[in-house]
């Protein structure tokens, strides 16, 4: 049955894709026939006489509408202005984005702010070249200018949410919420914020998992990053062990472990003290003031010196023990 699957399938999106070629030359054929009905003398090895005596039937009946091929003025000349054009654009592009990627701001919020503006710099020029592509084939730009009052109501009610995005995107980078390089956690999902842009702003998990978010769902946002992080390890002893003998080696070994890994803590590790009396041993926690990007390694740390450092010392950490009574 699994075999027989696909195969059911790729007619259908053969059919599909016919479909839509189809589709394309029906509207592109329809287009010719209407430019040519309503400019005769386009109409190829069509008598001269024939051509005047349409396109007088056509002015008496409809008026002037050879006109209408008029609306796009394209000629060899414009179709190079709009390479041209094109080219232009291209290049621009690549200027700024290599001058951008050459900027390595050290702080935060300059590196979201070449972010945002490495972002802004696509939509910025995208626009510039329809603009200028329309210009050199023969549109009205003054036209187009005159409406943005009618598409500024359309964006009001059909793009609100874009609108809201690009907004939000520009507040974020100037009340320095967070920055790139900042981890936040947002709706359970924890990550380095990796870039913001215009429109979305994308987060890396510790998985390498990217996760790309609107900036207008950006809400309620935990910015971990803002302040120092605490790790967290318990580790157990034995009952039978000495509780002072083993403080006595924990406060020799909390220095040393920050020396041995002083990227990782930010002060010496901690001994709080007795955490539980637990079913198979004397628990003991330890914090360790971190950066967020450590605060899962740092535990490991502390749980592999203190294991090395109990062992030297013969200080057991116990394992789970079961202990079965029989009846006499």
């Amino acid at each position: 049955m699994e075999n027989k699957a696909p195969a059911k399938e790729a007619p259908v999106k053969k059919e599909r894709k016919k479909v839509n070629i189809v589709q394309i030359i029906i509207w592109a054929a329809i287009l010719i026939v209407f430019l040519l009905l309503t400019n005769p003398s386009l109409i190829p090895f069509l008598p001269q006489e024939a051509k005047m005596k349409l396109k007088e039937a056509w002015v008496k009946t409809f008026g002037d509408v050879g006109k209408i091929s008029q609306t796009i003025s394209i000629s060899w000349v414009s179709l190079f202005q709009v390479i041209a054009v094109i080219l232009a654009v291209i290049l621009i592009y690549k200027i700024l984005s290599f001058v951008l990627g050459k900027i390595n701001p050290k702080s935060g919020k300059g590196k979201s702010l070449v972010s945002l503006l490495r972002s802004a710099l696509s939509y910025v020029l995208v626009i510039i070249a329809v603009i200028w592509c329309f210009s050199a084939i023969g549109v009205n730009i003054s036209t187009i200018f005159a409406s943005i009052g009618i598409l500024a109501l359309i964006i009001g009610f059909g793009a609100q949410s874009l609108v809201e995005d690009m907004v939000t995107g520009v507040f974020l980078v100037f009340e320095d919420e967070f920055n790139v390089g900042d981890i936040i956690e947002i709706n359970g999902f924890r990550g380095t914020v990796t870039s913001i842009g215009i429109r979305t702003t994308c987060v890396k998990d510790p998985g390498g998992n990217i996760k790309i978010l609107n900036n207008s769902d950006l809400r309620n946002v935990l910015n971990r990053s803002s302040s120092d992080s605490m790790a967290v390890t318990n580790v157990s002893i034995a009952y039978s062990s000495d509780i002072e003998y083993v403080e006595k080696v924990i406060a020799e070994l909390m220095p040393k472990i920050r020396e041995k890994y002083p990227e990782v803590f930010l002060a010496d590790p901690r001994y709080l003290g007795v955490q539980e009396l637990g079913d198979s041993g004397v628990v003991l926690k330890f914090v360790g003031q971190v950066d967020e990007k450590n605060v899962f390694s740092a535990p490991r740390i502390m749980n592999r010196e203190i294991k090395i450092a109990f062992d030297r010392a013969g200080i057991e950490i116990p394992f789970t023990q079961v202990v079965v009574h029989q009846a006499e």
